[in-house]
């Protein structure tokens, strides 16, 4: 959906977006400006945004991980003025809320399309349908929604995450195979991701799927940790001072798994393939891989956080009215001592 199709016309008034500020509170940044689109019919000082740029409404769930910081830059590096956009960029720190403010900024300021990564799956029905009432193409990014409707969105961009939790627990099974261990009892603990998130469920399904193969895998625990180091630290901790042998660590970002080796450590055990506590982690951040290299960390799966070319691809095609597929998977590997090294040299994040 191009403005030329639509007709829109949007205007940047400074004394309008002050005022919008003092009554919303909302701040849009943008290449270290601060700057937003409304439309204020009492000022006859507006001034029309370049008609050439693509306007973009970023909602980004938070800041919780190196991941999440990936992904916001790969965001960020793609839509560019010098690439005939214009980006309002929105953290919505780890609020639902937030996020749903921000989508209401976006629609009011008539913004070309929206994009925005879904802090949990619930809650989303009444804005998206505002979206599309709106006539706003909305692209879903890592994360999905729970929806009634689901043409109240366009596409959706990210990991099998269902297939990631597959990896790991066919990972784990080759290791335990190589060590001899595939009949005796392993016990497992398992630090989730945000209740309730993507990331989350599909994860913890694929890997229960493959658990549910090995009579002899026996899941201690499963616990929200949050994705991040804080409490992926506590979490674990409180899982060693409750079960004496943990055999098996499945941390499902590599932000938790800092924390839990933390944890481990601090504990006197020793993680690692060969050690007290085999872990294996998710999203192959470079700090999390040159931990594998050296074996802390048994293997790594990846979530690949680089999506922004992804949502430009689809924006082109909707630009051009050509149709787009409603799902669009990142390329993922798993990563272990074998190839970790060489993927170092090729991680920016």
């Amino acid at each position: 959906m191009s403005r030329a199709k639509t007709g829109k016309r949007r205007f940047f008034g400074r004394g309008a977006f002050a005022a919008g500020l003092l009554a919303g509170g909302l701040a849009f940044v943008l290449a270290g400006c601060w700057g937003g689109y409304v439309e204020d019919l009492s000022e006859d000082t507006r001034t029309p945004v370049d008609e050439n740029r693509i306007v973009v409404g970023v909602s980004q769930l938070g800041s919780e991980s190196v991941w999440r910081t990936a992904n916001t830059a790969s965001i960020q590096e793609t839509f560019t003025r010098e690439n005939g956009y214009f980006l309002i960029f929105e953290n919505a720190r780890q609020k639902q809320e937030n996020q749903i403010r921000a989508l209401r900024s976006f629609i009011s300021q008539r913004v070309d399309y929206i994009v925005f990564s879904p802090l949990t799956e619930e809650g989303w029905d009444t804005v998206l349908q505002e979206a599309r009432e709106a006539g706003i193409p909305v692209i879903l990014i890592d994360r999905k929604v729970r929806t009634a409707d689901p043409t109240l969105y366009t596409a959706w961009i990210g990991s099998d995450f269902y297939n990631e939790g597959r990896m790991a627990g066919e990972t784990l099974a080759q290791y335990l195979e190589q060590q001899g261990r595939q009949e005796e009892t392993v016990r497992i603990v398992v630090l989730q991701g945000t209740e309730g998130s993507t990331a989350a469920i599909g994860r913890t399904a694929g890997f229960k799927e493959v658990a549910g193969l090995h009579e002899n895998w026996l899941i201690l625990e499963q616990v929200d940790a949050e994705f991040t180091a804080a409490k992926g630290q506590e979490e674990m901790e409180r899982l060693l001072s409750q079960y004496e042998d943990i055999d098996v660590l499945i941390s499902q970002n590599d932000d938790m798994t800092f924390g839990a080796l933390e944890a481990i450590r601090k504990n006197g055990l020793t993680p690692g393939t060969d050690g007290d506590i085999m872990v294996i982690s998710f999203d192959a951040v470079k700090d999390a891989l040159e931990l594998v290299s050296q074996g802390v960390i048994t293997a790594d799966v990846e979530c690949n956080p680089e999506q922004g070319q992804y949502i430009r691809r689809i924006i082109e095609k909707l630009e051009a009215g050509e149709p787009v597929a409603r799902l669009y998977f990142v390329e993922e590997q798993v990563y272990t001592q074998e190839n970790a090294a060489e993927a170092m040299e090729e991680r920016w994040y």
